[in-house]
């Protein structure tokens, strides 16, 4: 794989508490890895710029304000994002509100301003793109690791390896995916997912890693496709944990109704 940024090496050494090789259970680096992704502090607020680049070189950007709160008091909890878009115009006012569920299919709802319209995104619908990125629905809020099998299939100095395997493979268009998980942070840092070739057609990656709170966090990644061509870049700034946002934003009235005091 491809080596790290110097910046994301070194915080990650810095945070460096490794289990040693062969001393963990696939099942603990699967949970450990969920929530170093997508369970730091209690919620969590960032602001989020998207480059999008085609097959052919061209640039579009998106920006947007991401809201995420955990519900619930023990274990994986449930989670509740939501999304508010400001840039490009032709986006501005969309809003992406997700429930996610720790033992169900998350329920996931997007507001159109132009149509004024409120559409349910079905569960068929979730490894599709993002608002037109190289990302999709799914990324965003995370794969239920329930869905997948997961084998521990290499463990280096600075890894755990782990190849995932759905479950209903009528489900997704892969057929397993490969995820590099630090072992001081258990952050993923690199996914490859496989159609049967040997050849990773589409590919997560973290570019750079910052402690932010206490928390390791990734602040830019990126997704690159090689069946559509092109990828996209995501880069995080303003990031905050633990900002007390109240349950009641991650509902259906505040995708009209913008909460503006928590997208500043």
């Amino acid at each position: 794989m491809n080596r790290l940024t110097a910046a994301t090496t070194a915080v990650l050494a810095l945070l460096m508490t490794a289990v040693p090789v062969g001393a963990i259970e696939v099942e603990e680096v699967v949970a450990r890895a969920n929530r170093a992704a997508y369970y730091q502090g209690e919620d969590g607020r960032a602001k989020v710029d998207m480059t999008i680049m085609d097959s052919r070189g061209r640039e579009s950007t998106r920006q947007f304000v991401i809201l995420r709160k955990d519900v619930g008091e023990t274990g994986d909890k449930d989670q509740k994002f939501y999304v508010f878009f400001r840039r490009p115009a032709d986006v501005n006012r969309t809003a992406f509100l997700v429930w996610k569920h720790a033992g169900a299919d998350d329920d996931r709802w997007l507001y159109l301003p132009a149509l004024d319209l409120v559409k349910r995104i079905a569960a068929s619908d979730e490894r599709t793109s993002f608002v037109g990125s190289h990302f999709f629905y799914e990324d965003v809020s995370g794969r239920n690791p329930e869905e997948d099998i997961h084998v521990l299939e290499d463990e280096t100095p600075d890894y755990h390896v782990l190849k995932s395997t759905p479950k209903d493979p009528s489900l997704v268009e892969f057929d397993f995916y490969r995820t590099w998980i630090h072992r001081g942070t258990f952050i993923p840092v690199r996914t490859e997912y496989f159609d049967g070739d040997e050849t990773p057609y589409r590919t997560y990656e973290a570019l750079e890693v910052q402690n932010i709170d206490g928390f390791p966090t990734v602040v830019r990644s990126r997704m690159s496709d090689r069946r559509n061509g092109g990828q996209t870049t995501i880069e995080y700034t303003d990031v905050k944990y633990d900002v007390g946002l109240p349950e009641e934003l991650f509902t259906e009235r505040y995708l009209r109704n913008a909460p503006r005091k928590y997208l500043r």
